[in-house]
């Protein structure tokens, strides 16, 4: 198993980044919180856990080795895919998610995209206390001022399914209308925002 990669940052999208290592490219699907800390040209360490298919060998990526604990634990969960298990990570934080599964919130795990009522109740039901006690405080921490975002969460929420008029609402409205914030923390609060509506 891949455990790990490091090396410099060959291309960044919007749902994968290339990362070159020993002189191979690696592409790596990553959340767009995680994305959006790559920086081209310079050198990251991405923790990343291979999925393998009759078809097919896909590399995800994340911050750190809890995301990826967290993204290897929600799949035991039936009908819980490495793809969902990564939006999951896109809406919420590791603890975020253990205090959702914890406090049995279902309205928290329904934010995210693809889960429904009964899918929560699931998940709650089987992951139980596999993910651990939350390690950090209970709010999320305020966003920094940062250079102006709003473009690329937009497009980052387009790209996820939004329309572009529901993604620049979100994006308004998470950021009173300045813009100006550190990227993953309004692409964080404006996904949470979406969570009860419809794409498109």
């Amino acid at each position: 198993m891949i455990a790990s990669v490091t090396g410099e940052v060959e291309a960044v999208g919007l749902d994968r980044a290339v990362v070159r290592v020993g002189g191979v490219g690696m592409l790596v699907h990553a959340t767009p919180t995680t994305l959006a800390g790559l920086v081209l040209g310079r050198e990251a360490r991405l923790a990343t856990s291979l999925v393998v298919r009759e078809d097919s060998l896909t590399l995800y990526g994340f911050a750190d080795d809890d995301e990826r604990a967290v993204f290897e634990t929600m799949q035991t969960v039936s009908g819980v895919g490495p793809r969902l298990a990564l939006a999951m990570l896109a809406v919420h934080t590791p603890d975020a998610l253990r205090r959702a599964v914890a406090g049995e919130d279902l309205a928290a795990l329904q934010r995210v995209p693809g889960i429904g009522k009964k899918g929560a109740q699931r998940i709650v039901l089987e992951i139980g206390d596999k993910l651990g006690v939350p390690t950090g405080a209970p709010g999320e921490s305020p966003a920094p001022a940062g250079p102006v975002v709003a473009p690329e969460v937009v497009a980052a929420l387009v790209q996820l399914g939004w329309s572009e008029k529901v993604a620049v609402d979100a994006v308004d409205t998470v950021t009173a209308g300045d813009g100006a914030a550190d990227v993953p923390a309004v692409l964080r609060a404006a996904l949470q925002h979406l969570g009860g509506h419809r794409r498109g």
